[in-house]
Order: C-alpha cells, then structure tokens, then sequence
C-alpha cells in the first residue's frame, strides 16, 4: 500500500495570506543569508534546505522520509544533468589552459582591433556568450574579464562590461539547462518553452552591445560605435530567435554568439570608427600622438579614462609595440597554432550537431518510465523515484521521475569533446586525468551549491510550499504578467544561477498564471527571461568577478557599476511581458 502525500496549499487556518508567509520562509531565508549577510553560497542554501523541510514537515504536515526524499530527487537532478555539463565544459577549458592555447585564443581576438569598444563586444558579449553557451555558471564573466585585463581593460571597467555582457545568453546557457530545468519543474514542453524565451531575450540583446559601449566609452563611444554595437546585438538577436524557435534549442547561444562575432569581424574589415580608443589598464589612458597626463593616484576611485583623438582602429598587430599593453606582447602565433587554440570549440559544436542530427534521424527518446529510446537514446532511461508518491491538491498524482540519458546528456558529449580535444591538443592521458581533478576540485563548492539549491526547490515544489506563494501572487491578476519577470530576477540575484532561480519560481509561476488566466508558457519563460536580469548582481558572480580581476573586497564597488543596468533592464523585461500578455503583442505568445 503506497502512503501517499497529497499537497494542500493553505496548511494554516486555511488562510492563504497566512500560509504564504510560512511558505516564503526558506526564500526569505536564503534570500537574507546571501544578499544581506553575504554567507558562503553552500552555506546559505544548506540552511535555505533546512527551513524548506522544517515548514514542509511542520505546517504542511509533509512525512519526513518524502521531504528528504524530494530533497534528495533535486540533489540527483543537480548533479545529473546540471553539473554534469558544468564539470566537463570546465575541464575543456582548463586544458587549453594548461596548454597554452588560451593565451593564442586571447592573442588572436587582439588582432581583430586595437579599439577596445570592439574588443568589449567581441570578448564579452560574442565570446562571452560562447561561454555561457557550453558552461555558464560565472565561467563567461571569469574568462571575459582576465581576457579584458591582458588586453588593458582596467581591472574595474572590465569586471563591470563582463558582468553586463552576461545577461542576453544566460537562458540559453550551458547549453539550455534552464529551459530544461524550468521544463522539469513547470511539465511544459522544452520547446515551448525555448520558444518563448527566443521571443524575450532576443530583443534585450538588441540593446547590451550598446550598454557595454557605454560603458567603455560613454555617450562619446555611442555616437562612433553604434553600427558594430547595433550589428551585433542584431545578428545575435536573430540568431537565438532562430535557433530557439526552429533549430535548436541547446544549440542556441553556440549559434547565435557564432553568427555575431562573424558579423563583427566582417563589418569591422570595411568600417573603422571615426577614432579609436585604448587603455593601459593604467588610471589614465596611455594617448597615442601626445604626452600622457599624471596619473590620479589619490582615493580609492576607479578613475574612468578619458579617450583623445587617435587615428582610426587597426588591427592590433599593425600597430607599434610601444602602443601596446604591457600585457599584450608582440607574439607571431602560426595559423596552425591559432587552429588548435579555436579547435577545442570547433569540436564541441561539431560533436553537438552530430549528436543531435542522429537524435533526430534515429533516436526515439523513451516516453515512459523505464522504457529506452533508440540510437543515441538507446541508454536512456527514465526511473520513477523509488519511495516518492505525491498527490496535487486535486487528487492527482504528481510525476516524479529521474531521466538517465547516459549518452545523448550534453555533459556526455562534452566529455567526449573533450577528449578529442586531448588528441587535438596533444594532452596526454595522464595529464588529462590530473586536470580533471583539478576541474573537481575547483568546482567542489559549486557542485554542493547547485545540489542544494535544487534540492530546496523540489522540496518546496512537493509540499506545496510553492503552489501556495503561486496562489496568493495570483491576486494580483493580469497585473502578475508586470511583476513576473521581477520573480526571476529576485531568484537569480540570490542563487547565482538562471538554472537555480528556475527550479524555484518555475512551478509558482505556472501556478499563478492559470490562476490568473494568464498563459503558462508566457510566465514561465518570464522567470527566465527576467532571471538573466539578476545575474550580474549576484553575489556569487560579483565575487568571480572580483576575484578575476584582482579586486576581492571591492564587490561593493563593482555591484554599484552593475545595478542601474540591472534595473534598467528589469524594467524593460516586465514591459515586454506584460505586453504580451495584452492583445498588444499577443502574437508573440507560443
């Protein structure tokens, strides 16, 4: 006889304002820990855990062993599929590391241009967007910003344009976990729901190249720069619509970043801005033609750059050593070596079109529980949880099930990219393996963080503790559409994470939405969409961010850098939404 756990959704009194207060509890928790008492990420989301199960077990009269049991199901789904691509994308990166690789990578962008409002483009939003787009999670903004500082970014300026760069490709990144994740939690179709985020973040896109020019370079850089900015954010834009809506939703940041940085790059081999613009890294910038001014050395300011005149941008090896940074050696890379540098990345996308051409051409994936698929599904399998039965409010069982996609799991074919990458790189296996270890232990805290924060989410979704929040925010009515991007970016700003922010607003969302009449599909990607928003303002991003560029302590100062454009954007989204969810701009709705 199965004991079956059956959610109700006003636990206290059966007032819902009152249950919504104890519900909010393990949110309100992590939200304090992290934000305002800045405690270790892992640390906070243990104890977020722990206030998850006591509310679950205590006023929602869960049974003990199905509160651990649902904690134990998200811990599963964290590590697998989650930080089963994180370990291996990582791993990847490392190796061109430690082989050198990275620095030809690096050297090979400097050649695009010496104007460092096109190096921001390029590095932070299109690489940027390559990153997030096979790892995510702070890899983007770590590698974007020591990319920026060797090429003589100062070390605040380049934290913040790596920070703001890392919004549109979020949704998308890591290979589309959030959408898959948000899937999970919400049972909404991935495509339906990858659809409609390309029909959000596609449109903020337009806009970041700009920010990060603005930030550069101020309103001086926006009136030379605005065509590569706007080329950029366009292209980027059309692609992820693209790929999201008819391609390929795991592919869409690799496709759409791709498809950007080749637009850059031709536009800029006819198109140079009216003068160019370049730092040392230095308070003030070294200006080519006339006597660099003293540099401000009292307070403890960042100091902006104030550009001169100088001729139009050249490609970075045209121009004289002494122009140079410091950081920036005049290195003649052979065409072979530039080919291994870029190797890695070529195969991870070609593995991945492969992978998904043969899923598409023989691969049935299993519908149902412990039935495999065929071709690369072939090992796949999907398990009920052992001992977890749960009831919805109205009777109805609730699925919860594990999928193990031994083979066809991007984290497989990034480990499989990977080794080709060792042959590609010469890496022997010895020294693979050592890296790997490395990547383990580096991601240690990562892991239990991403496990924790997911085990959270699935506890408050199977007790009910999130139906109860969607129910009360669901007063709110057609309004809820403004305020649900807000949802997200709130997640993320805490958690660090699209994925993370996903797993516990998704269902509330979906909740709220039918309560409110409002279209599912259309809030839940909200919770995306908006969550991108809040990434640059997280404390743990802040703290890579920090740490990149040698400014550990400093995350105050980088946070007030980031904020407005934060908010600025946040605005736009919920406009967006809430267009959408009138008759305006209904047609945009899956």
């Amino acid at each position: 006889m199965l004991a079956d756990y059956q959610q109700v959704y006003d636990p206290l009194s059966h007032s819902l304002g009152l249950s919504s207060i104890v519900a909010a509890l393990p949110l309100v928790a992590l939200f304090v820990l992290l934000g305002v008492l800045r405690m270790r990420a892992w640390l906070a989301s243990l104890i977020g855990l722990a206030v998850a199960l006591i509310v679950a077990v205590l006023w929602y009269s869960m049974p003990v062993g199905d509160a651990l049991n649902s904690g134990l199901l998200g811990a599963a789904f964290g590590f697998f599929p989650i930080m089963w691509i994180v370990i291996n994308a990582i791993w990847v990166y490392n190796l061109t590391v430690e082989t050198g690789h990275f620095d030809v990578l690096r050297r090979s962008f400097a050649t695009v241009s010496d104007d460092q409002r096109i190096q921001a483009i390029i590095i932070a939003f299109c690489f940027g967007a390559l990153m997030e787009a096979l790892a995510g999670f702070g890899t983007p903004v770590a590698i974007s910003s020591v990319m920026l500082i060797a090429l003589g970014f100062r070390p605040l300026k380049a934290a913040t344009v790596a920070l703001v760069a890392n919004t549109a490709p979020v949704a998308f990144g890591a290979l589309a976990v959030p959408i898959t994740t948000l899937a999970t939690v919400t049972k909404l179709p991935v495509s339906d729901l990858g659809a409609m985020v390309g029909r959000q973040t596609p449109i903020l896109a337009i806009f970041v190249p700009l920010a990060l020019v603005f930030i550069v370079d101020g309103k001086r850089g926006l009136r030379q720069v605005w065509p590569a900015a706007l080329l950029c954010g366009a292209t980027f834009g059309l692609f992820q619509y693209l790929a999201s809506n008819f391609w390929s939703i795991p592919l869409t940041d690799i496709i759409a970043s791709l498809a950007s940085a080749l637009a850059v790059l031709a536009f800029t081999r006819v198109w140079h801005p009216k003068e160019g613009y370049i730092e040392t890294g230095e308070d003030e910038p070294v200006r080519r033609g006339s006597t660099p001014e003293p540099a401000r050395r009292s307070g403890a300011t960042d100091g902006d750059a104030h550009p001169v005149a100088v001729a139009p941008a050249r490609p970075a090896s045209a121009r004289p050593a002494s122009a140079r940074p410091a950081s920036d050696p005049a290195v003649r890379d052979t065409p072979a070596e530039i080919l291994r540098a870029y190797a890695p990345y070529l195969i991870i996308i070609v593995v991945f079109v492969i992978a998904t051409r043969v899923s598409a051409i023989t691969g049935v994936a299993p519908t149902k529980p412990g039935v495999g698929g065929s071709g690369l599904e072939s090992a796949t399998h999907i398990y009920h949880w052992p001992g977890l039965h749960i009831l919805n409010g109205k009777g109805k069982p609730v699925v919860t099930t594990f999928k193990l996609n031994i083979l066809s799991a991007a984290g497989t074919l990034l480990l499989i990219s990977g080794l080709l990458t060792m042959i590609a790189l010469k890496v022997g296996v010895g020294r693979a393996l050592r890296s790997y270890g490395r990547t383990l232990a580096q991601l240690k805290f990562a892991i239990l963080t991403v496990m924790t924060v997911l085990a959270l989410g699935f506890v408050m979704n199977e007790a009910g503790e999130t139906q109860t929040l969607g129910l009360w925010l669901a007063g709110a009515g057609g309004l809820f559409a403004l305020l649900s991007p807000i949802l997200g970016w709130l997640g993320v700003a805490v958690t660090g994470s699209d994925t993370s922010s996903n797993s516990l607003f998704g269902a509330l969302q979906i909740t709220a939405a039918s309560q409110a009449h409002l279209s599912p599909t259309l809030l839940a990607a909200a919770n995306s969409s908006g969550g991108v928003l809040g990434k640059m303002i997280s404390p743990q991003n802040l703290a890579i961010a920090a740490g990149a560029v040698g400014l550990e302590g400093r995350e105050g100062h980088i946070f007030r850098r980031v904020f407005g454009w934060s908010i600025v954007f946040l605005v736009f989204m919920c406009v967006l939404v809430y267009l959408q969810s009138t008759s305006v701009l209904s047609w945009m709705v899956v």
